[in-house]
């Protein structure tokens, strides 16, 4: 596994809203008889494509916080309406909740090593279910 990236979760205030939001996109490209997958699509294109699709994921900020990953599973060209290449990011359709971590909001996305990543929550792990100040002043203080 060479790298990962990292990318604010826009317009989501929980990890929630991520589910729910991609569980009507799946259901949409299933209803149009399309690949079900969950794609997040970007203008840029990754230099490091191959160690990103080697076993590298995608982790989401909410509200300054690392709480979730997907997978990725490969990297698709795909133009847009406004004719400009973009770069659609196949992921898992499982997101895994992660060990709270801050991070500054910052633009677009940027590459994470695989040693600056969070930890994965143990399935029914009680951190996934703080609200998001908490978890944000506990993962300060070093607690999470």
């Amino acid at each position: 596994m060479g790298v990962h990236l990292i990318k604010l979760c826009v317009g989501a205030e929980a990890v929630e809203d991520l589910l729910a939001w991609q569980a009507d996109r799946i259901a949409e490209r299933r209803a149009a008889g399309l690949d079900p997958h969950p794609y997040h699509v970007t203008r840029m294109w990754p230099k490091r494509a191959d160690e990103l699709t080697d076993g590298g994921s995608l982790y989401w900020v909410f509200r300054g916080l690392v709480l979730a990953r997907q997978r990725v599973l490969g990297l698709e060209a795909r133009q847009g309406a406004d004719g400009i290449a973009r770069c659609a990011i196949r992921l898992d359709p499982e997101v895994v909740r992660t060990v709270p971590q801050p991070r500054r909001p910052f633009q677009g996305w940027r590459y994470l090593r695989p040693e600056d990543a969070p930890a994965d929550l143990a399935a029914g792990q009680a951190e996934a279910d703080l609200p998001p100040t908490l978890a944000a002043g506990l993962a300060e203080l070093g607690v999470l």
